[in-house]
């Protein structure tokens, strides 16, 4: 008897342990007792199901052949599943084994993660004054490089990379040629550097008169002035030769390639010593400081007078150019007057001086 009922038993549980597990499958159609076995299971477990099952119906819910799982989806799987007892019976779109392999991937990565030494956060930022040393070092001197600005920084006990000291370059100056360009020869011998020029304007009857002046690059200062109607080569040099008295004379002389300026002239600047420095064809901006003084000329002087000859532009000239010497703040040199020192504070009284009629007004405290 007990031997037909352990083989009753042996038939009789797995059949009953099949059905039990049929029972609990969501793909169930029994209603009911889906209902009443899951009255026996906590709310937390349902939560996790639902979010289980709603997980998996997103995934199923693209429009493609075999719709795949993204690896932000497998994680939230794989977390579910771990929280969840009765997954293997929930999960419906993937084998359990697959599911499993997920999770195992999960944790050689998590590890690996954990593992590796921590990265490198990279150099330090520099303090503000050690920039701008570096971008003063570039501006001052166009011809040093990084390397060179590095061993400059060395020699004052400051150690910074090259790559470092030319990313801090280029935000002040472009990446040129080691040739100097023509601002930075102006810059560097604008004390040596004179530039002549003419301006051509008419009188009360239309005649043609013209200006010739001489200007110092580095103080702006007019050097030498005359006005003639016939500006010929001879008159020219005599021009050079008033504006050059007992040895005074420019490194160089930037000029046009006026006509004006022929044979007699040149034997006047090989007399001096003075090296030609002709300006491009159709750029005036090679002589910038020349045509700065014309505009000048013109709009605060010229254009407000009707002149009566030859004389009277002389006088008008020559009172603008005294104020333009001695009273006229310029732009080109901070707001200071050529060959005058910088102002000081005073508590004397201001005073205006007329200049050109009242045209402007020379302002000076009292002594």
């Amino acid at each position: 008897m007990i031997t037909h009922l352990s083989q009753f038993l042996s038939r009789f549980l797995p059949a009953m342990k099949q059905k039990l597990r049929n029972l609990v499958k969501p793909d169930n159609y029994a209603l009911a007792t889906n209902v009443m076995v899951d009255l026996t299971r906590s709310k937390t477990e349902l939560i996790l199901e639902n979010v289980f099952l709603r997980q998996q119906l997103i995934i199923l819910d693209r429009q493609v052949k075999r719709p795949l799982a993204r690896p932000r989806e497998r994680v939230l799987l794989v977390v579910l599943a771990s929280r969840l007892r009765a997954w293997k019976e929930a999960l419906l779109i993937v084998q359990p084994a697959t599911l499993i392999r997920w999770q195992q991937n999960l944790y050689r990565w998590l590890w690996k993660r954990k593992s590796e030494p921590p990265k490198r956060r990279g150099r330090l930022p520099l303090l503000k004054g050690l920039v701008d040393l570096i971008q003063r070092m570039a501006r001052e001197n166009r011809t040093w490089g990084a390397e060179r600005i590095r061993g400059e920084l060395l020699k004052l006990g400051i150690r910074i990379a090259k790559s470092t000291i030319l990313r801090y370059i280029r935000l002040v100056r472009k990446p040129t040629a080691p040739d100097q360009t023509w601002l930075t020869f102006l810059h560097n011998h604008a004390s040596q550097v004179w530039a002549c020029d003419f301006l051509q304007t008419f009188d009360l009857f239309f005649r043609a008169l013209f200006v010739f002046v001489i200007v110092e690059l580095e103080s702006r200062r007019v050097v030498h002035f005359a006005v003639t109607r016939h500006p010929t080569d001879a008159w020219v040099a005599q021009q050079l030769r008033e504006a050059t008295p007992y040895g005074v004379k420019p490194r160089f002389l930037i000029r046009d390639r006026d006509r004006k300026f022929g044979e007699a002239f040149g034997r006047v600047v090989k007399g001096t010593s003075t090296d030609i420095l002709l300006t491009p064809y159709r750029a005036p901006q090679a002589n910038a400081i020349c045509e700065r003084f014309w505009g000048s000329l013109r709009r605060e002087c010229l254009d407000f007078f009707i002149l009566l000859g030859e004389r009277h532009l002389y006088r008008v000239v020559k009172e603008y150019v005294a104020y333009f010497n001695g009273a006229r703040p310029h732009q080109g040199i901070g707001q200071r007057i050529p060959g005058e020192p910088e102002p000081s504070a005073g508590e004397g009284e201001i005073i205006a001086f007329p200049v050109l009629g009242g045209l402007h007004h020379d302002y000076r405290r009292a002594a």
